[in-house]
Formats: structure tokens, C-alpha cells, sequence
């Protein structure tokens, strides 16, 4: 049996959680989540990292952060998943949903500037699978137009993008802010657990006051303040020290994690390259301004029939396969408040691409494995 994902070990981790507990605050913001904030900050030049429990909880704090009301719009693509929306429709906004592009599920730059309106506040950017956005444009649109960006990284982490004549920069250091997700799915794990990064330092302090249920606390503690009150809105987002313990255990190996995943990335592509001459997939595309963090290898298939009979027969062979998002323009809860436009190339990749089995400790035999399953489930 090959599952979908496995979440790899680096073997530290209980040690640190163990020193954890021994320091005798587990409750969070000790040395743990410290370790971490400076390990995100020195390695990709965040201008400040708060750990939270989830990517959906950093989403909901930039939400808070923008100041997101009803009637407010928020533009952002129709293939992610339901957090990067629920977070800004939870403070009223109204969702703006932009297509993908035609060989890539990223969400379509070109597009963005016409559905801009008098109400729109942000615009929320979703590197897929690790894979850049094409953020000069979407930067040059916001800064031309007056508004926020926020960069979901939750496939991204360690990804980076190449700015026309520039170096490259790590994702998440682009936007006004940024989040990350480490759930167990990700490259870089905690079981739960995200982060949001702020860019811009407008938010910085306001940040750490949401983080913490809306007090004054975090100063307080650092001596800024002589008592802590109750100062702003926000809830309970930041996580206990055994999280931050099990990140920061990842994070040490990342370099390491990181070569095995792009490793197994490169195999399945080097395999699977010469069979999508059939016709019956494509393989996926990285683009020049963009680095491969090897987060997802995914097919996108001919057609629906041609996916489910993909992921039937590799789940004949003891091979966990799926499909990914659903189109939330399409969605139950949201299809009514669409505008109506049709996403052809969203709705393309709802029904066709399918995602392979990608972790750490994915052996090379299983990767041949897979490609030989589908080298006769599609002759």
C-alpha cells in the first residue's frame, strides 16, 4: 500500500518536545515558538512571523489586520481551498473569483484588473503547489490601485519567485502579508499549525495584539507596558510550545527534507514526461519566474472519464491518488453570490487533475512503481 501522504520524521522531534515540557511553559510564545519566528526571519528575510494553529487561522488575522467589513470586495482564485475564502467572508467581504490560467492552476494576472471596483479591498494570491504567481503584475496592480496584497503560502514554503532583472525572492516576503500552513500535508510539518508573516510594518503591532486574543499582553511581558488590558479585537491564535517544539524540529532538517521531495518530484517527472505523448495527461509546468519547492507533482488528465479510471486503477494497485479542488465559484455554499462568469479553465482542473503520492519518505521503487501502474492503467 502507497498512501497519499505519510508524515516524515526527522527523529527529533520528541526531544524537543520533551525539553518543551521541561521548561515548564507549554503554553505558547516561549522559547519554541521564539526559535522559530527567528528561524522564518533570518532564512527568507521576514519582516515579523507569529505562529498560529492553523493557515486558516493566519488567514483569518489578515482578514482582521485589512480591516475586512461587509460590502468590502476581495479578489482571489476560484481553485484553492475553502480557508483562503472563509477567512474574508467571515468579516462580510464579498468574493471576486478569477479564473486560472490556461496551463497552470495559478490564478490568471491578466485577469485581476478588470474586476477591480470602487469596493475592492485585496487581493488574495494562492502560489499553487509551491509554484510562483506572477507577482510583478499583481504588485504593480495593487500599488497602481491602492490595495492589499495577501500571499496564501500555504503550498509554498521555501518557494521563491524571480522578479523581472532581480534576484530571487522567497514567497511570502512579497505581499503585504503572507501565511503558511505546516499541516501534515505540507512539506514542512507540525501536524496542525501555520503562520502568518507581516511585510508591511503598518501591521506589526496590531498583529501581535490579535495574536493574543486582543490584549496588550506580549508588551506587557517584554516590559513595554506596566499591565495588560483588553486594546483591539482578535482570538486565541497562537499555539502551545509542543507544536512550535515539532515545528522547529522540521525546520532544522528542512534543507534535507527539502533535496528528498525535489528529488522524487524530478523522478516522477523524468518517468512520466515521455507517457503524456499518449495523450491522456499533462505533466506540470514551472515557469521561468518561479522555483519548484516540490510541494505536489500532479497530472492534469484529458477528462473527467480519463481521471476517475486513473484513480481507480491505481487504487486497484494498493495506490492513493486524488483529485484536488472543487471550484469554489461552484461551490453549495457560494455558487449564488457568483457573478455568473464562467471559469473555463478552473472548472477544467476541478474535473481533471489528479494528484500522486509525494512525501519524504516516498522510496524510488515506489515512484516506479506508480509510473508503471499508470504506464498500463493509460496504454
Amino acid at each position: 500500500m502507497i498512501p497519499f501522504n505519510r508524515p516524515h520524521l526527522t527523529g527529533k522531534e520528541i526531544g524537543f518536545i520533551q525539553d518543551a515540557v521541561a521548561t515548564g511553559k507549554i503554553s505558547g510564545n516561549g522559547k519554541y515558538t521564539a526559535l522559530c519566528h527567528a528561524f522564518f526571519q533570518k532564512r527568507y528575510g521576514f519582516r515579523s512571523c507569529l505562529l498560529t494553529h492553523s493557515c486558516t487561522d493566519a488567514l483569518e488575522m489578515a482578514a482582521l489586520l485589512l480591516n475586512i467589513k461587509e460590502g468590502d470586495e476581495v479578489i482571489m482564485p476560484a481553485f484553492t481551498f475553502v480557508s483562503t475564502a472563509n477567512a474574508f467572508v467571515l468579516r462580510g467581504a464579498r468574493i471576486v473569483f478569477v479564473d486560472s490560467l490556461p496551463d497552470h492552476p495559478n490564478m490568471d494576472a491578466a485577469a485581476i484588473e478588470a474586476l477591480i471596483t470602487p469596493r475592492t479591498k485585496a487581493i488574495v494570491v494562492v502560489h499553487y503547489g509551491g509554484v510562483a504567481c506572477d507577482m510583478d503584475t499583481i504588485m504593480s496592480i495593487a500599488e497602481r490601485r491602492g490595495l492589499f496584497v495577501v500571499e496564501d503560502a500555504a503550498h509554498a514554503v521555501d518557494a521563491r519567485y524571480r522578479p523581472k532583472g532581480k534576484d530571487p525572492v522567497p514567497l511570502g516576503r512579497i505581499g503585504h502579508l503572507s501565511t503558511f500552513s505546516f499541516h501534515e500535508t505540507k512539506n514542512i510539518i507540525s501536524g496542525e499549525g501555520g503562520m502568518l508573516v507581516i511585510n508591511d510594518e503598518r501591521f506589526v503591532q496590531r498583529a501581535e495584539i490579535i495574536w493574543e486574543k486582543g490584549t496588550n499582553r506580549s508588551a506587557f511581558f517584554r516590559g513595554q507596558v506596566d499591565k495588560y488590558g483588553w486594546v483591539d479585537v482578535g482570538s486565541s491564535f497562537l499555539p502551545s510550545e509542543i507544536t512550535a517544539a515539532f515545528l522547529f524540529a522540521q525546520l532544522e532538517a528542512l534543507d534535507t527534507i527539502q533535496g528528498r521531495r525535489c528529488a522524487i518530484w524530478e523522478h516522477y517527472h523524468r518517468r512520466l514526461q515521455p507517457l503524456q505523448a499518449r495523450g491522456h495527461f499533462s505533466t506540470p509546468v514551472i515557469p521561468a519566474d518561479a522555483t519548484n519547492n516540490a510541494h505536489v507533482y500532479y497530472l492534469v488528465c484529458r477528462d473527467l472519464a480519463t481521471r476517475t479510471r486513473l484513480i481507480e486503477g491505481l487504487k486497484e494497485c494498493g495506490i492513493m491518488a486524488v483529485f484536488h479542488y472543487q471550484g469554489l465559484h461552484r461551490s453549495p455554499f457560494y455558487s449564488a453570490k457568483h457573478d455568473g462568469r464562467v471559469l473555463q479553465y478552473c472548472d477544467a482542473l476541478s474535473d481533471r487533475l489528479v494528484r500522486l503520492p509525494l512525501f519524504a519518505d516516498l522510496t524510488d521503487q515506489d515512484v516506479d512503481r506508480i509510473c508503471d501502474v499508470i504506464d498500463v492503467v493509460m496504454p
